[in-house]
């Protein structure tokens, strides 16, 4: 993966950068020995590797706002950093910029239950903002797998999704307001705790930006009131194909579950070795689950049940008890850690119109015979967000270009079957160059010239989204 070539100027300024933002900020905010570097020279896509110049961890907006003046008078690109768990390299750094990493944003700021929102330091963890409402009765939406470890800034610069986005939908969709720094340290408000903002949807083009616009230090996030209970279903089945059709049936039926999951037999497997959730020995699995009353509950069931029925399942199990759910679940949200025990993978995550799954699961095992290399699908079935994991060696000559290669496939196959590139890791460096293929030259334009209104000097995030050669000359014309 081609990154620009550091800037000469700036290596050969670093003394001076490094002392000018430790004159700026509190003692222990900057990092700037290669050694301590390294910890942060990678996002969680460690295929590609580079140690950046400095870091700085600010502890409140104010510190954020003065590490971006530094670097914006003195011409650093900066990188914004959540809790590094971006499988695309979004917070891939070059060697010639400062990581602004926000782990130290994780303050809960507000609380309104009767207005239903709470408002976050930006590195506040996903699955801690649930934590400190959910003894009253409210949750967090947004669930991506990471969530134990991923931060709301990284949600928000990716628009992430999870398990349960197919009811509740993703970042954006529970997303109210940002506090947000702009390269020149500016300082901005752009939504709010009420239903929706006057004027342009400034905080649509912010969620899913990738850190190309500002620094979210803020958030107001949208909390719910727990539902009176839910139950998952098991449904196994002899082929992806099948499972699919399955899929896609539910939803034509109008019903709407929380969340419908997918797993093929590599994933069950494996999982199945890591967590022991008791999954049955078959081709491809469904985890579909649905909440509301115990009235409410059975209803969808009889008809999720039935249509399952149609297509012959081998295994069809209802959760009895909320400890046999929580053991359900646990293998799905443990499939990642899973997969990695077995080898290197490369995750994608093309989304798909649920009617295409069967086609794109037929298609994909074709190109896994093509290109010799075995992938596991995992994925949010319910809203075709694809989670293929292409397995490799990462110490075999030639088997990384080869599963980049596969990727790139899989990815323009989402797109020609009426998909999209990226659900909700974001584009980073995994995606850039694919970008011309779904977008014409004027629709990268037009998104090109957003950026030039936030950061016209092109210093936030360089390299990512867009195609490099072409977000390069971008930024050399800026200077």
């Amino acid at each position: 993966m081609q990154m620009p070539t550091p800037d000469a100027g700036i290596l050969a300024r670093k003394a001076e950068i490094v002392a000018a933002l430790q004159a700026a900020l509190p003692a222990g905010a900057v990092i700037s020995e290669e050694a301590q570097t390294r910890a942060y020279e990678c996002d969680a896509l460690t295929a590609y590797r580079c140690p950046p110049l400095a870091v700085v961890l600010p502890a409140s907006t104010e510190e954020v706002a003065a590490a971006l003046k530094v670097c914006h008078r003195m011409g650093v690109p900066v990188v914004p950093r959540g809790s590094g768990t971006s499988l695309a390299g979004g917070a891939l750094p070059t060697g010639d910029c400062v990581i602004l990493g926000v782990a130290r944003l994780n303050d809960v700021l507000e609380t309104d239950y009767e207005n239903r929102f709470i408002r976050v330091q930006s590195g506040r963890t996903n699955l801690s903002v649930t934590g400190a409402v959910e003894e009253n009765g409210f949750f967090y939406a947004p669930d991506p797998s990471s969530q134990l470890a991923c931060a709301i800034a990284g949600n928000i610069a990716m628009n992430s999704g999870g398990a349960h986005c197919l009811k509740y939908g993703v970042t954006t969709n529970n997303l109210m307001g940002v506090t947000m720094v702009m390269m020149d340290g500016t300082v901005t408000e752009i939504g709010g705790a009420h239903l929706d903002a006057g004027g342009l949807d400034l905080l649509g083009v912010i969620c899913g930006s990738e850190g190309q616009l500002g620094v979210v230090t803020e958030a107001t996030l949208r909390i719910l009131a727990k539902p009176e209970g839910a139950r998952p279903v098991l449904i196994g089945y002899d082929s992806n194909e099948v499972a699919g059709a399955c899929v896609s049936d539910i939803i034509k039926a109008g019903v709407l579950p929380v969340a419908i999951e997918f797993m093929d037999r590599p994933c069950i497997r494996a999982t199945e070795a890591f967590a022991h959730a008791g999954y049955p020995d078959c081709e491809a699995l469904l985890i579909v689950e649905v909440e509301g009353s115990p009235a409410e509950i059975d209803e969808q069931l009889a008809i999720i049940l039935e249509i399952a029925e149609r297509h012959n399942p081998v295994e069809l199990r209802q959760s009895t008890s909320a400890e046999e759910s929580a053991k359900i679940w646990l293998g799905r949200k443990s499939a990642f850690g899973a997969m990695g025990q077995i080898a290197d993978y490369m995750c994608l995550d093309g989304t798909i119109p649920v009617s295409q799954l069967p086609l794109v699961l037929r298609r994909i095992g074709e190109m896994s015979d093509k290109f010799g290399l075995k992938v596991g699908n995992v994925f949010h079935a319910g809203d075709g967000n694809m989670h293929p994991l292409i397995l490799y060696d990462a110490n075999k000559p030639g088997d990384l270009e080869l599963c980049e290669e596969f990727g790139a496939e899989i990815l323009k196959l989402c797109v020609e079957v009426g998909g999209c590139l990226t659900g909700e890791h974001g584009v980073g460096i995994e995606k850039r160059d694919l970008m011309d293929y779904q977008y014409a030259p004027g629709d990268l334009d037009i998104q090109m010239a957003v950026k030039d209104v936030f950061d016209p000097e092109w210093l936030l995030n360089p390299a990512k989204v867009f195609p490099l050669g072409r977000s390069e000359a971008r930024r050399i014309a800026a200077e």
